[in-house]
């Protein structure tokens, strides 16, 4: 294969590549995932007839969120302690 082709590919590649850590680390997806989590619990809830339900589905969706939040002064400590 010549090598203008070979870089080519390499060059898709790695734009395929980022795209998709740009979606994984995107606010869209995280508020997306947050909703519909918000969505299933709440019906959930519904049906099996609980209290505040609404106000109760936000738990997990919150949870989700704060689970997604970088906190880069633990970051640093864990690559501290690790070598990174």
């Amino acid at each position: 294969m010549d090598v203008e082709a070979e870089i080519k590919k390499i060059k898709e590649r790695n734009a395929r590549v980022e795209a998709d850590k740009a979606w994984e680390t995107s606010f869209s997806r995280r508020m997306i995932i947050a909703i519909g989590t918000y969505l299933v619990c709440a019906l959930f809830l519904l049906s099996i007839n609980a209290p505040n339900p609404f106000l109760a589905a936000l738990v997990p969706s919150l949870g989700f969120l704060l689970s997604t939040l970088t906190l880069p002064f633990l970051k640093d400590l864990w690559l501290a302690k690790h070598g990174g």
